[in-house]
């Protein structure tokens, strides 16, 4: 009778401990570029989500100078380990380069429809290029994001640095980077957008 009670206790305690996983999949923005590892992006946000009662691993899958064409190229790896959902936080260091804007749509669809057809909720989250690069370049490029989250039917966070860019106390030395204030500022304001797409893979 003791084996026998063991034997069903343990798939209950399994279940009862199972966190969904978000994948963010990102640049050094979501990195953590010049922060500790618990300051990061996918920490600091992992921890919120718990602190609302969610259990939930944020796998951080951001890398430092990646651009949408590397992202691309790791997709696959990256969501080796399993993931419910995805943060896609791409295309920062497509505008610093000025890259067309046509190749970063055509990379960030290929990643949305990686996703889309595995199956895997998505939070899209958008970019806006630096102002040096001119206002026609700068809307071509804020307007991928949109496009195809609509595209895709994903629910879009429009700036994932909402907030937080051009703000100097918000920002490590390099003002590209947000230090810690500016990623707890990120996370307040993305934190609704997270949950929404996790309510949509908890009801599956």
């Amino acid at each position: 009778m003791v084996l026998a009670l063991v034997t069903f206790i343990l798939p209950a305690q399994a279940v009862a401990t199972e966190r969904l996983k978000i994948l963010a999949l990102g640049d050094s923005l979501s990195a953590g570029y010049g922060l500790l590892q618990a300051d990061s992006f996918p920490s600091q946000l992992e921890h919120a989500l718990n602190e609302h009662g969610l259990k939930v691993k944020v796998i951080n899958a951001g890398v430092s100078g990646d651009t949408s064409a590397g992202g691309l190229s790791r997709l696959e790896w990256s969501l080796s380990e399993g993931a419910d959902a995805v943060i896609v936080e791409l295309g920062a260091n497509d505008g610093l380069r000025g890259i067309e804007p046509t190749e970063t749509a055509k990379n960030l669809d290929a990643i949305l429809a990686i996703l889309q057809k595995k199956g895997l909720a998505v939070l899209v989250t958008g970019m806006q290029a630096p102002p040096n690069l001119g206002a026609e370049y700068g809307e071509e490029f804020a307007a991928i994001y949109p496009r195809l989250a609509e595209k895709y039917k994903m629910t879009l966070y429009p700036f994932f640095l909402d907030g937080v860019a051009a703000i100097a106390e918000l920002n490590q030395e390099d003002t590209i980077h947000p230090n810690v204030k500016g990623v707890k500022i990120i996370v307040e304001r993305i934190l609704p957008y997270v949950k929404k797409v996790l309510e949509g893979v908890q009801a599956k």
